[in-house]
């Protein structure tokens, strides 16, 4: 059994991660109130690893099964409906399910599980996508978790599921003519709600969302301050602990949604660059693995993940200098908080089980073998 987890898990991509995770411990505990977000993401990275290396053991088939998909389907799409029940309010959304001074949000989750039911969709279904039934079932297995999203309102995370069922869709080969519909139906059902539905207070949360630096005195304070810590960190930074945004508490939220704004202003530009071709060197490795899959399963769930990682990354990193709306995304494996983290090493792990079935192909043979193409 450990034979084969050893055998299974991508070292390479794991000493990627390694720095990403020491990154955002430091840049906790380089504060004096980050001391116990310190200690507490120390738990959740011990965690997640355990996740990792038990998930990565599992038959990568147990994955594959109908039964397993709809389980934890249902079961996602469950726990986004209790939240509208006994959910907890922060901020003015209801994200969490808190029990035992533990909270999930199972928006996190349910990313990974949209991944997984359109990779086993789409895999025996990829010669037929161009029928607009398929592309309406898949997305109905994306709109029913983006809607309850939407309404909590988690604006971000319901981006990310329309971005991963929009790219393994592109990826599976749909028409250009049917995508422009879909996107001239979404077009005028957004207006539609802009104009009849949605009330004042609910025109506001967007148009803040969309143009956060409009007013920098009040709702766009907190990109304004992230711009100012970024670029206060010049080329090699103002050194650990010595973030004064941060430290004299003007950048909000600095170990989760602006964990990037307060890791830059202590390391500048160059922690900021190896920091992001760590990141590269983890998408490089998640696709490289998905494409020496024994399926178009396992290249699809590699894409779809490597989709769910980089929309996180640009938008963080995106709304950390001001060039994207604030979504309240975390950055992988660096932000606080257990829900993502658990998820994105949970999905690592279904990546790596696969890696025991592996096949070997040629280089050249590769762009032939990708969805039969």
């Amino acid at each position: 059994m450990f034979s084969r987890i050893y055998k299974n898990i991508d070292w390479v991509l794991i000493a990627a991660l390694i720095p990403i995770l020491a990154a955002g411990l430091v840049t906790m505990a380089s504060f004096g109130a980050g001391v116990s977000y310190f200690w507490k993401q120390m738990m959740w990275i011990i965690i997640a690893f355990l996740v990792l290396f038990g998930v990565s053991g599992i038959d990568v088939q147990f994955f594959k099964k109908t039964e397993t998909l709809v389980t934890l389907y249902g079961l996602g799409v469950g726990l986004l409906g209790i939240i509208f029940v006994i959910g907890h309010i922060s901020k003015g959304a209801a994200r969490w399910i808190s029990f035992g001074g533990f909270s999930l949000q199972p928006a996190d989750p349910m990313k990974l599980i949209l991944i997984l039911i359109l990779a086993k969709y789409l895999s025996r279904r990829h010669i037929e996508i161009r029928n607009p039934k398929h592309i309406l079932i898949t997305a109905a297995y994306m709109f029913v978790p983006f809607v309850l999203v939407f309404l909590q309102p988690d604006f971000g995370s319901a981006l990310i599921l329309m971005a991963i069922w929009l790219g393994l869709m592109l990826a599976s080969g749909i028409s250009k003519r049917h995508l422009v519909i879909l996107v001239s139906i979404a077009v005028v059902a957004f207006s539609g709600l802009w104009f009849f539905i949605f009330k004042p207070y609910q025109k506001a949360r967007i148009e803040n969302f969309i143009n956060p630096t409009a007013d920098i005195r009040n709702t766009g304070y907190h990109v304004y301050q992230s711009m100012i810590a970024v670029g206060s960190g010049q080329v090699v930074g103002k050194g650990v602990g010595y973030g004064t945004q941060s430290r004299l508490n003007f950048l909000p939220e600095y170990h989760t949604d602006f964990i990037f704004a307060a890791f830059a202003e202590e390391w500048g530009l160059v922690g900021c660059i190896i920091l992001i071709v760590c990141f590269g060197i983890v998408l490089w490795r998640i696709l490289k693995i998905g494409m020496y899959g024994s399926s178009n399963f396992e290249i699809l769930f590699a894409l779809g993940i490597s989709i769910f990682f980089m929309s996180h990354i640009m938008i963080n990193i995106g709304m950390n200098i001001g060039i994207m709306p604030v979504t309240g995304i975390a950055l992988p494996f660096m932000s606080y908080g257990g829900s993502h983290l658990i998820t994105e090493f949970g999905a690592l792990g279904i990546l790596m089980s696969m890696r025991g079935y592996r096949r070997s192909i040629h280089r050249d043979d590769t762009k032939h073998e990708f969805l039969g193409m």
